[in-house]
């Protein structure tokens, strides 16, 4: 009987836990939201005719599945007088390198390099550093603190940068970069000839929309001053500071454009 009495009393009791775990799991679940903001934005510096950059290359195609982390592809093109000449590099993307070097006083330019919410800088091919970095960046409450959308609209993007959740945080520059999601090349020269290298959110071109102050800002941008061939993306990021002098992302956000 009194076997009976405790069994009955811990089916009830443990009835009325699952219920309330469930309850609460159904409360949790509605005011998620859907989709995070991301909490990191990850620059890779790469260069088609850089031995030590195709393992770093294949991190940021990893990372690109993350949708926690906006990875970006940036080649630069101080390296093409070895023998190749990337066919992606940017001279632009080259001087923003040189300029976060020149930000965190360090000289630290190399590739493959990865800059992690616009302060940190890691080997490209480190992982396990990136992810390091990302943590360490976000113990500042200004990183990644600014909510960013954006949408698509017919022939124009739309983009909303919200008010700041942090004091300290009033200013920022807004750009948006199309992207191709993924992108093959046949290196026939240079230190990795004989490799077909696939590339990941390879930045295409780079837009400033406009500056922000703290308040919520809206712009609309063209479709047309985007696309181009292969491209197939964009990126929206809100960044302290300007191009000659980047500091912290302060918010970004990804849209598709196909």
């Amino acid at each position: 009987m009194t076997g009976m009495m405790a069994s009955n009393l811990v089916s009830r009791w443990s009835g009325a836990f699952w219920s309330g775990a469930l309850s609460i799991c159904a409360i949790v679940a509605i005011i998620r939201p859907a989709h995070a903001d991301p909490r990191a934005v990850v620059e890779l510096f790469t260069s088609q005719g850089c031995s030590s950059c195709p393992p770093a290359d294949k991190v940021i195609g990893e990372l690109s599945n993350d949708p926690s982390i906006i990875a970006l592809s940036m080649p630069i093109d101080y390296w093409d007088y070895l023998g190749w000449k990337d066919t992606l590099a940017d001279s632009r993307f080259s001087a923003r390198q040189r300029a976060y070097s020149r930000m965190r006083g360090d000289r630290e330019v190399y590739t493959p390099q990865a800059v992690v919410n616009g302060s940190v800088h890691v080997i490209g091919s480190d992982r396990a550093g990136i992810e390091n970095a990302i943590g360490k960046t976000v113990k500042d409450d200004s990183v990644m603190s600014v909510p960013v959308k954006m949408s698509l609209a017919g022939k124009q993007i739309n983009v909303s940068v919200a008010a700041s959740k942090e004091p300290a945080v009033s200013h920022g520059e807004v750009w948006i970069c199309s992207i191709a999601k993924s992108v093959p090349i046949a290196i026939s020269r240079g230190e990795n000839r004989g490799q077909q290298i696939t590339y990941h959110n390879v930045v295409r071109s780079l837009l400033k929309v406009g500056d922000w102050n703290g308040h919520p800002e809206s712009w609309t941008v063209p479709l047309e001053n985007l696309t181009r061939d292969g491209v197939d993306g964009a990126v929206v990021y809100v960044q302290d500071g300007s191009r000659e002098k980047p500091g912290p992302m302060l918010g970004a956000a990804y849209t598709s454009l196909h």
